[in-house]
Formats: structure tokens, C-alpha cells, sequence
């Protein structure tokens, strides 16, 4: 039976790996159940993700998303999982910047390029191929926080890049500009949307700007402590079915 609602918020923007999926990856049957009670009732349920779309089409498939998706920290969105609505690349600049920075920290790093239509890995690269291809996001990793507070400063100090993290080992680099925040405003434009009128939910530093540009922001009970400062408010984890929660709170 159709669930009835009279919310005033009409999307939820859904990150997915720490919210969303739980530790094995995976989608729990209360949140498939309260996300098709949503799309029932005519709510839009969007994912927004670090992941490219490869990563992201197979859970979408199976949870019946036949709207937009925003990828990549934004350096796409998809009108649906199978069209392109919009793309934001590396300009020339700052791939030669990023090459040199990998260069310099070889063996000290770990790193990942996403590209249009698939990605380079530290151990598996090559750097005049990668140098022809459409950047959209870098991950630089390391377990030395000093020395990836360092790497962070300097890339930071370019002005060419938007820089955030989904993990406290990590910075993620996207053209600048370029964020969850900004693809979310993006998505709501298409729609007609305000932003008042939306939810978005996230664990991660790369949460943080939807979860402050959205009318309602919610962290995980997993969450790190920056982004539960952020949020307006927060639920439960990932493995207590915390989206669950949201949506029988605020839409039903």
C-alpha cells in the first residue's frame, strides 16, 4: 500500500558508502523498503557519491533510480543513470600540477585518477596515457597524516582545485567549484526544487557541503565529528539502517 505524505521536502540526497551501504557494501532490506515507499509517494531520491557512474548504475538499478545521480563529487551528474547531464573536467594546468605532485611523492602515496570512462591507480598507470584522457577526480592517499596535511596545503594554495575527503587517509581533488553542494543545487534546478525543500545525508568531509547548502542536513551516527558539527541533525549509522530512519521521520 502507498504510504501518503505531506512533508515539505520533496528530494533526499543519499551519499553511499559509509550511509547508504552498510560495511559490506551493501543496501539493507529496511532501506530498499523505505526508499521505494519514497518514490511512491513521489519523493525524489537521488545518490550522490565520490564514485564514478560505474560504480553507482548497478545500485541505482536495483533500487528502481530513474533520476539523477551526481558523481564524481560533482565533476558529473546524470539527468539518469544512463544520460549525462552535465560534466566538469581538469583543465591542462592543473593535470601537470597533480603529475609533478605524484612525481615528487612517488612510493610515498597511493593514488587513483578517474577519467571519463574508467581510472588509473597508483600501481597501474601510465603517465602519458593518463595526460590524453578527461580528468574528473584525483585521490591521493597515505596513512601520514603530516605528510598529506603537506601534500593538502599545496595543492590547496594552486586555486585550482576543490579539495575535500571521504576518509581521514585521503584528500579528493575535483575542478574547482566542483562539489556534492553544487551538484545537489544542480539536480534542484532541474527539478524546480528549492533547496529548502531538500534533505541530504553523508558521513564524510565530502558530505559536508550538501549537508550545509540542503534545507535539512543529517549525519550518520558513523559519522566523523566535523561533519555531525555540520549537520542540523543526526540519525542513526549505517548498519542500523540509518536512511530508514530519515525517511519514516521527515516524509511520513
Amino acid at each position: 500500500m502507498t504510504l501518503q505524505t505531506n512533508s515539505r521536502y520533496k528530494l533526499i540526497a543519499l551519499d553511499m558508502d559509509g550511509t547508504l551501504l552498510n560495511r559490506k557494501g551493501e543496501i539493507s532490506e529496511q532501506n530498499r523498503k523505505w526508499i521505494q515507499a519514497a518514490l511512491e509517494a513521489d519523493i525524489k531520491v537521488i545518490l550522490a557519491t565520490s564514485r564514478s557512474i560505474r560504480g553507482v548504475v548497478e545500485h541505482a538499478r536495483t533500487l528502481n533510480l530513474d533520476l539523477p545521480v551526481i558523481v564524481s563529487n560533482a565533476s558529473e551528474v546524470w539527468r539518469t543513470p544512463d544520460e549525462l547531464l552535465s560534466r566538469y573536467e581538469f583543465n591542462a594546468e592543473a593535470k601537470e600540477r597533480i603529475l609533478k605532485v605524484i612525481k615528487e611523492y612517488n612510493g610515498h602515496i597511493r593514488f587513483y585518477i578517474q577519467y571519463v570512462g574508467g581510472q588509473f591507480n597508483h600501481d597501474q598507470w601510465d603517465p602519458e596515457l593518463a595526460w590524453e584522457k578527461q580528468w574528473l577526480q584525483v585521490a591521493i592517499k597515505s596513512d601520514d597524516g603530516e605528510l598529506l596535511d603537506k601534500i593538502r596545503e599545496e595543492i590547496s594554495s594552486w586555486g585550482l582545485l576543490d579539495i575535500c575527503s571521504s576518509h581521514y587517509t585521503n584528500i579528493e581533488c575535483n575542478p574547482a567549484g566542483r562539489s556534492k553542494g553544487s551538484g545537489l543545487l544542480e539536480v534542484c534546478n532541474l527539478f524546480d526544487i528549492r533547496m529548502e525543500e531538500v534533505i541530504a545525508v553523508g558521513d564524510s568531509l565530502n558530505d559536508v557541503s550538501m549537508i550545509r547548502a540542503a534545507g535539512l542536513g543529517i549525519a550518520m551516527g558513523n559519522a566523523q565529528e566535523v561533519v555531525k558539527q555540520a549537520a542540523d541533525e543526526i540519525t542513526l549509522s549505517n548498519e542500523e539502517d540509518g536512511v530508514a530512519a530519515v525517511i519514516q521521520r521527515y516524509f511520513f
